[in-house]
């Protein structure tokens, strides 16, 4: 009887214990890639700014304008549409 019920106790706790590891890796893993894209796309925002301030044709205001475009479309808004149609 007590056998039955420590195999019974022990079951369980693996199976919960196998439950709340599988959602808490997940979350974590999705957060990783979020930031990850961020990243990204902040250093893809930097190069080119640095390229476009390499060249002689564009204004800084304009270079930031491209590098401010360049992270709106990593965050995936599309400017060609108005705001709430994505």
């Amino acid at each position: 009887m007590q056998a039955r019920k420590l195999i019974a106790t022990t079951l369980s706790a693996v199976v919960l214990g196998g439950m709340v590891s599988t959602t808490m890796a997940y979350a974590q893993t999705r957060g990783m890639e979020r930031r990850d894209d961020r990243r990204d796309n902040r250093q893809g925002s930097r190069d080119e700014k640095a390229e476009c301030k390499a060249g002689d044709e564009n204004s800084r205001a304009e270079c930031r304008q491209e590098k401010r475009d360049t992270k709106q479309e990593g965050r995936g808004k599309d400017e060609s549409k108005p705001e709430g149609e994505q």
